[in-house]
């Protein structure tokens, strides 16, 4: 594996911003066989459902790499802290087996961009809150927190569109549900 630089970079204009559009919730190995090519993901091969959550405010993505020159490994751990207003019986439901499971996630932000996380070994909850608030302006819903741990960063993927993130992906067959509003 070479491990030479190929790339500089220059200072960026000022032209994104911060925060997260959606999240796509999919069953752990419903990919099937994923096609990469530059770091990007450019198809998927399997039948699979992504469950869509609408986000607005307080929920971010993160990836911290730890780097080990003694035992000669690399690791990335993806966070992800989701704020869901509104409690219901049917949002209980689907976190408990949320919690159950370990999905792969496709984080969608505010600039287009659609990363995989937990690709190869899938993101797990690690914590949360189930929260009714004290006062009237407090949030009355959920606060989870998934963490995956991955041999690399979570990947692009090619040609995803703010209305689906797993357009032109032509080997998948890929029903995308969005939510109801409670």
């Amino acid at each position: 594996m070479a491990c030479d630089l190929t790339i500089g970079r220059k200072l960026p204009c000022k032209d994104v911003v911060g925060g997260l559009r959606a999240v796509y919730f999919t069953d752990f190995g419903d990919f099937g066989t994923v096609s990469e090519s530059n770091d990007q993901i450019t198809d998927l091969s399997g039948t699979f459902t992504a469950f869509a959550y609408e986000l607005k405010g307080n929920s971010s993505f993160e990836q911290t790499f730890t780097a080990s020159r003694e035992n000669g490994t690399v690791f990335w751990e993806q966070t992800l802290n989701l704020t869901l207003t509104k409690m219901s019986k049917e949002d209980h439901k689907e976190l408990k087996l949320l919690a159950y499971g370990r999905p792969h996630v496709a984080v969608q932000d505010y600039n287009g961009n659609v990363m995989i996380m937990g690709l190869e070994h899938g993101a797990e909850i690690s914590g949360g809150t189930v929260t009714t608030g004290a006062g009237m302006g407090d949030l009355s819903g959920y606060t989870l927190t998934l963490v995956a741990q991955e041999t690399r960063p979570a990947n692009f993927v090619a040609s995803a569109t703010t209305a689906n993130p797993y357009a032109g992906m032509s080997s998948a067959t890929v029903t995308v549900t969005q939510g109801t509003n409670s």
